[in-house]
């Protein structure tokens, strides 16, 4: 008869720092952030992330020259943040399925929510992420852009109070922007598993209603109804809500037309956020890991 032996291999049971719940959240927040700029990615990643958000800061940075050279005024900050919305549509579509998608496509999910990640937890990390990432992409040609006034204004401090103003209000605009735009993307992603569908499906969930919008503006018919129309085009409703916010006190477009419903816009992108925020988490507790 043969005789078992039993080897001593070394095994010691784990004595170090519980660091539990909060620590395993903002790990993956930060990994979900590094995601989003292509760190620890391929270089197909980084070449995609890094050259929309290099066409962002170069427009940025153009507007900064010219308005420099000029001395006039040719967006503000907000409107910047507008002009780019598209940009910024593309960089979800890319970013947000590599978040979403990938986990469920390559079934790593049973491993985050081995202890003591919850599935809640993995939600709102990977959204926060984005929220945050696109934020900084936003965030970095505003700065520029009030560098840009202040140090060529030539009205002295009130030219650079007047500049901090349109930098407080881009600031706002891009959270708002980051906030709306990701929280939407997110949800869109995670509920298809293939990367190339999910970041197609994005891109059509915002542009299919810009014609009906468009179509709208085209009849000539009164602001409110136009406004109403917009809800179904994220994008274009953040313009009305930026031109009420924004345009002066009584939030006129340049060419006269009074915003109808700006507190009706604000409440909308309110629930709009948060919808999608529950949405997300539900979705996450009844995926299969």
């Amino acid at each position: 008869m043969t005789t078992g032996v039993i080897h001593d291999l070394g095994y010691q049971r784990y004595t170090g720092p519980r660091l539990g719940r909060g620590y395993a959240f903002r790990t993956l927040y930060v990994h979900s952030l590094r995601t989003a700029f292509g760190l620890g990615r391929g270089i197909k990643a980084k070449i995609y992330t890094w050259s929309i958000m290099g066409i962002i800061l170069a427009v940025g940075l153009m507007i900064t020259v010219i308005e420099s050279q000029t001395k006039q005024n040719i967006a503000t900050s907000p409107q910047f943040v507008d002009q780019v919305t598209f940009l910024s549509i593309l960089l979800l579509a890319g970013v947000a399925p590599e978040l979403s998608s990938r986990d469920q496509q390559t079934r790593a999910l049973s491993l985050y929510f081995a202890r003591p990640l919850r599935r809640t937890d993995y939600a709102l990390a990977r959204l926060g992420g984005l929220i945050t990432a696109l934020f900084l992409v936003l965030a970095a040609p505003v700065t520029l852009m009030f560098a840009g006034a202040a140090l060529s204004t030539s009205k002295g401090a009130t030219g650079v109070w007047h500049a901090a103003g349109d930098f407080g209000a881009g600031l706002a605009h891009s959270a708002t922007h980051a906030l709306v735009l990701s929280s939407i993307s997110l949800l869109i992603a995670s509920l298809v598993r293939r990367r190339a569908v999910a970041a197609a499906a994005i891109v059509a969930v915002f542009l299919v209603t810009t014609p009906a919008v468009a179509f709208t503006e085209a009849l000539d018919v009164n602001q409110g109804t136009s406004e109403f129309v917009s809800m179904t085009n994220p994008p274009t409703a953040l313009n009305y809500l930026a031109t009420w916010l924004y345009a002066g006190g009584d939030g006129n477009f340049s060419g006269g037309d009074r915003i109808a419903h700006g507190p009706l816009l604000a409440v909308y992108f309110v629930v709009v956020v948060a919808a999608c925020t529950a949405l997300l988490v539900v979705r996450y507790r009844k995926v299969p890991a």
